[in-house]
């Protein structure tokens, strides 16, 4: 008869609420401490030595471990639904990467979320104008034809440009003031969701914004891009106005410090010189990283973007 051998248990370790607090938040392994407190008790100042002098730290969960836990969960899941009543479909790479990415941007980044309305008719007359004047090729059809989307990333990227406090990336160590507007821009794919860079964005003209978008998002649909050309940037616009998404807040991409959520634009019964007017007006909702961005500067930059898109002249200056 085989007999179980007994479980030692660990020992009792005695440490002060505080010290186990830092020591957790460090990652640091209590039970290699010798307490200088009462009865040998653990307390602050020896976490902060053991810090100091590089103590040793809990390593983090070995593969096996992790795989285990993930296992669990997928159990725990399925429990809920009977079998053969759903398709299990594997995650590919791209989506475990979306997957773990916003996790740690939502849970690490402070995000906080403005909303504005944006009377955009101006901009409408001004985009059908521009697209009617486009020479047309050979096979008829015209050598450009412009989106909303287009002149929103135009107007982003000359908003940082007016609004230099904005434009910038948080570090533990300092802030990083960029002089160039770098501007991502959400393309859905089977699979996912990827965001290119507009690298200059703000010297680039609507036309070329609108050449460019359409060349990244093709080569993001067949899976052709280089890292360089979807990392970094500093802000994002992530537009769902199509779907008929009227307002929505959208999730940080780290290190970028906003993203711009964009949503359809509808005729709204608005108030002018006193007396209701029928206007078209499209949602915006700009989330910020409270590291980076606080929230009046946060409305600066909402602000000089709504001025740009209801006076789009200037985003041709």
């Amino acid at each position: 008869m085989n007999v179980a051998a007994p479980t030692i248990p660990s020992p009792r370790i005695f440490a002060s609420p505080l010290a186990r607090r830092l020591a957790k938040e460090s990652g640091l392994d209590l039970a290699s401490l010798s307490g200088s407190g009462p009865h040998g008790r653990i307390i602050e100042r020896d976490v902060k030595s053991a810090l100091a002098g590089g103590g040793a730290r809990k390593p983090a969960p070995a593969p096996e471990v992790r795989a285990l836990a993930e296992a669990a969960s997928l159990e725990t899941t399925r429990k809920f639904y009977a079998a053969g009543s759903y398709e299990e479909v594997p995650h590919d790479s791209m989506r475990k990467a979306i997957a773990r990415r916003l996790t740690e941007s939502i849970q690490t980044v402070p995000h906080f979320y403005l909303n504005a309305d944006c009377e955009i008719d101006a901009l409408l007359r001004l985009r059908e104008e521009f697209n009617a004047a486009a020479p047309k090729r050979a096979d008829g059809s015209p050598e450009w034809k412009t989106s909303v989307n287009d002149y929103v990333v135009k107007a982003l990227a000359l908003a940082l440009q007016r609004v230099p406090e904005a434009n910038v990336t948080f570090t533990p160590e300092s802030m990083l003031k960029h002089k160039a507007s770098d501007v991502g821009v959400a393309v859905a794919i089977p699979g996912g969701l990827i965001t290119p860079i507009l690298r200059n964005a703000q010297a680039k003209t609507v036309r070329e914004i609108s050449e460019e978008i359409k060349e990244l998002a093709g080569r993001a649909r067949e899976r052709k891009l280089k890292p360089q050309e979807y990392e970094g940037g500093v802000s994002a616009v992530s537009n769902l106005g199509m779907y008929g998404i009227r307002n929505f807040s959208a999730v940080i991409n780290p290190p970028q410090s906003t993203i711009l959520a964009v949503g359809k634009g509808e005729q709204r019964m608005v108030v002018k010189n006193g007396a209701p007017v029928v206007a078209t007006v499209m949602s915006v909702t700009l989330s910020c990283d409270h590291r980076a961005v606080d929230g009046a500067l946060g409305a600066e930059l909402l602000a000089a973007f709504k001025a740009l898109i209801e006076q789009p002249m200037g985003l041709f200056a």
